[in-house]
């Protein structure tokens, strides 16, 4: 029997991909999520507070510390974003957040921010 072609094997593995994300079986598919997340260690990664972390995050900051305290742990797509905050954090929080790492990647002192207000103020007549 000859080896299917690179399009038959690529057809397939869209239709694989399709079953997975439907909920059906998928034979011979092997899923790799970590068993233990340490939510604190994946947040300090990204050098967020708590609260800034949960809020790009979408979770509530009682979540978060749930999770970063061991009291809870975090499921399905949270758990999926966590492990991927975990491999690549900056690549994470410049697409979730890019006005956040936007100010991280430029340290401006903060009169040059209040200065740049007061300039886009309109000026009185005289």
């Amino acid at each position: 029997m000859a080896r299917p072609s690179i399009a038959e094997r690529v057809l397939k593995g869209l239709e694989e991909a399709r079953d997975h994300a439907a909920g059906k079986e998928v034979r011979g598919l092997v899923e790799h999520v970590p068993k233990d997340i340490d939510v604190a260690a994946i947040r300090k990664k990204t050098n967020l507070s708590q609260a800034a972390f949960a809020n790009m995050i979408a979770v509530k900051l009682p979540t978060l510390r749930n999770w970063e305290q061991g009291r809870r742990t975090p499921e399905g797509p949270a758990r999926v974003l966590l492990t991927m905050v975990n491999k690549k954090p900056n690549i994470v929080v410049s697409t979730l957040a890019p006005k956040l790492a936007a100010a991280k990647s430029t340290k401006a002192p903060a009169k040059a921010k209040l200065c740049s207000k007061r300039a886009a103020k309109p000026q009185d007549a005289a």
